[in-house]
């Protein structure tokens, strides 16, 4: 068996081998399996039935990470994405009125689109003609929209009149919770702990259990169970026809372009870590990757979920050793295998997801060390991506707000030359959004 799958993934000619290659597996599995919990607890905000979601999304991460270990031979894994999951949630559903059987069908389009973009390289294109400032705003804006979205969660902004927001009653015990998982989670990471969101959710949820605002899982059946639920309420339920009536400018432009970005920095990263950069600096089976990539968001909007993406968690597999598909096959069993937890899913609640929301928050926001803020023309559009998102508590306007000023700025400073057709193109689009809407 060792010399099939050695001769399968060339996990020799990687200078690997099988064992290195199944703990890298665990271990990126560890680092990224908190998205079982706390994407179906986003998605029911959406109205979508959190056992369905729960379901959902675990095939999502099985069939993605399945393409890209099989079809590409990468150590790289795939699940539904913070970003895309919260602009799905907050901004589509909550925010523009769609349902979310219309908001599957943007997705299902937006797989589609990413397919004949990476078919045609365009969407290589595309990459290349945003600036470095504005890609990097775009990830921490992103960041801090979701983190805003974890703080409101734990109660620890509310609402007001007079301000917005203020601060909430932290003496509430959800909210005492909240904090102290985020600590747990925050401690556990520092100290490089595997797995530290998703033990610091269920050490969250044990706790609420024991104050009495947790509900108590009734003996093993609560926590494990072989009667997985139905994926039926959410699988094929997409309105494809609904999501071309609605307009799709805004939603399905800004859909695949989180999506682009997000996925596209994560595999040119994550290769690099991996080594697979040829003699002349060119990412190996690139092309390959990006076709995985968008299978797995069009077949994402099929199973009833957003866009499953690149998780930038595989560096932590990477780390370990992880070379070939292997690592991606063993996520993909861990994956599956964790569909018998799913009594967890209503066990679980928001305090103890929300932490987690605000911890992948402030790991996004990192890149914001990156974006030259001295050149004003290049720093304002930047600012304004990042602080719209939050404030408007919307990733389309972050990103129309973004990209339309850069040009605009750029224009009237006398710099026009250094923006291209692209960056014109996707500015007028948002433009004519924001006068339509």
């Amino acid at each position: 068996m060792t010399s099939v799958l050695d001769r399968f993934f060339k996990i020799s000619q990687l200078n690997s081998s099988v064992r290195v290659e199944l703990l890298a597996g665990l271990t990126t599995f560890m680092a990224m399996s908190y998205i079982i919990f706390v994407n179906p607890s986003m998605l029911s905000e959406a109205g979508m039935p959190k056992d369905a979601a729960f379901v959902a999304t675990i095939l999502a991460a099985v069939f993605g990470t399945l393409f890209m270990g099989l079809g590409v031979n990468m150590p790289i894994a795939l699940a539904p994405g913070m970003g895309i999951n919260a602009f799905f949630v907050y901004t589509v559903v909550l925010g523009m009125g769609m349902n979310w059987q219309t908001a599957l069908g943007c997705v299902f389009i937006s797989g589609i689109t990413f397919l004949v973009l990476t078919v045609s390289h365009l969407r290589e294109r595309i990459i290349e003609a945003v600036p470095q400032n504005l890609k990097l705003a775009i990830g921490v804006g992103i960041g801090m929209f979701i983190a805003f979205i974890g703080f409101k969660n734990a109660g620890i902004v509310v609402d007001n009149p007079a301000t917005l927001v203020a601060l909430g009653d932290m003496t509430k015990t959800e909210t005492v919770l909240s904090c102290v998982g985020l600590l747990i989670m925050g401690t556990l990471m520092v100290l490089k702990v595997q797995g530290a969101i998703l033990i610091g959710i269920i050490v969250t949820t044990i706790l609420g259990m024991i104050l009495g605002v947790g509900p108590v899982p009734s003996g093993i059946t609560g926590i494990v169970s072989l009667d997985i639920p139905s994926i039926e309420p959410i699988f094929m339920h997409l309105d494809i026809k609904a999501a071309f009536a609605y307009g799709l400018i805004s939603v399905l432009f800004t859909m695949t372009m989180v999506d682009l970005f997000d996925a596209m920095g994560s595999i040119i990263g994550l290769s690099r870590k991996a080594g697979f950069v040829d003699s002349n600096n060119k990412i190996m089976h690139l092309n390959k990757a990006l076709v995985a990539d968008s299978c797995s968001t069009t077949l994402s909007g099929i199973l009833g979920t957003p866009a499953a993406t690149v998780y930038v968690e595989s560096a932590t597999g990477i780390a370990e050793g992880g070379r070939t598909g292997l690592t991606a096959v063993t996520v993909a069993v861990l994956f599956l295998i964790s569909l018998i937890f799913a009594p967890l899913v209503s066990v679980i609640q928001g305090f103890a997801t929300a932490p987690a929301l605000i911890l992948v928050g402030a790991l996004m926001i990192q890149e914001v060390g990156g974006i030259d803020f001295k050149d004003l023309s290049e720093g304002l559009p930047c600012f304004l991506t990042i602080i719209a998102m939050p404030l408007t508590y919307s990733i389309a306007t972050g990103f129309g707000v973004g990209f339309t000023s850069y040009v605009l700025i750029k224009t009237l400073c006398g710099r026009g030359r250094e923006v291209g057709i692209t960056m014109w193109i996707i500015a007028i689009c948002f433009a004519i959004n924001f006068v339509l809407r």
